[in-house]
């Protein structure tokens, strides 16, 4: 089950609103004039409530939202249970909840992690690699990324073990990428066939977006190009890390910037 929490905050804040408001315009002047001090306990609640969910939503909406990684597609620069904390003004000022854009900023640039709604499902958030922007040419080829005719350096590091998610251990290959001189890392599953690409041309208002774990990813390869409108914002750190499989803190990750 999907919550939409911006959904649930707006509403929450559009209620406790109304309930304040109608205090005191109304409610309160009846109290005063009846010598009751004492404020029914909805009405204390709303009105101690609203400033609070007022900030929030405007940080939440404006600034910055934080969002839990729940699968591995970005491994290993993201790993399952980082916080990351999503800038929501990089690439625009858009309306909370409608998501217009009221004036644009930035755009997402090669190489940058970014948060969006998925094309397939847009109430499921997905955070992936910007890999192409509009007008690129993109190939995939023997687990190798070409951007128009350009191929992306490979620098192998070291042979490792993955964790699927689901109990199963994988044998990948751990390498550093040069990608328009943003060197990342990559995993690559030995034991996995080639999933070749065809070159394709991202459209207009389009992007490309892959995970960094380029054998353990649903990205652009499978379900197509993301639509700028779908775009929440450019994540920029990591704010907390939690390792659920043995309960505890990765404190080595929290501040870290996301590159």
């Amino acid at each position: 089950m999907n919550i939409n929490f911006e959904l649930v905050l707006f509403w929450a804040l559009v209620i406790s609103g109304l309930l304040a408001l109608c205090d005191i315009l109304f409610f309160a002047k009846k109290r005063k004039a009846a010598h009751i001090k004492k404020m029914p306990v909805i009405i204390d609640y709303a009105r101690s409530f609203f400033p609070v969910l007022l900030l929030v939503f405007c940080i939440r909406s404006f600034l910055y939202e934080p969002f839990r990684v729940p699968t591995g597609s970005l491994k290993p620069t993201i790993a399952i249970g980082d916080f990351l904390l999503v800038n929501k003004f990089a690439y625009g000022i858009r309306l909370p909840v409608i998501h217009t854009k009221l004036f644009q900023v930035g755009e997402p640039q090669h190489g940058d992690i970014f948060l969006f709604r998925s094309p397939p499902d847009p109430s499921i958030d997905y955070v992936k690699r910007v890999i192409g922007v509009p007008g690129d040419r993109i190939r995939y080829t023997h687990k190798v990324l070409y951007v128009n005719g350009k191929k992306m350096p490979q620098k192998w590091l070291l042979d490792t073990i993955d964790e699927d998610g689901n109990g199963n251990f994988l044998s990948v290959q751990e390498k550093e990428e040069n990608f328009f001189g943003v060197n990342h890392l990559i995993y690559q599953n030995k034991e996995k066939a080639d999933d070749d690409m065809q070159e394709i041309i991202v459209p207009p208002g389009m992007y490309f977006a892959m995970g960094d774990n380029r054998d353990g990813s649903t990205d652009s390869r499978a379900w197509g190009f993301v639509p700028e409108a779908n775009i929440v914002g450019k994540a920029v750190r990591i704010w907390m890390s939690w390792d659920g499989d043995h309960y505890r803190i990765r404190w080595d990750r929290l501040g870290k910037k996301i590159v």
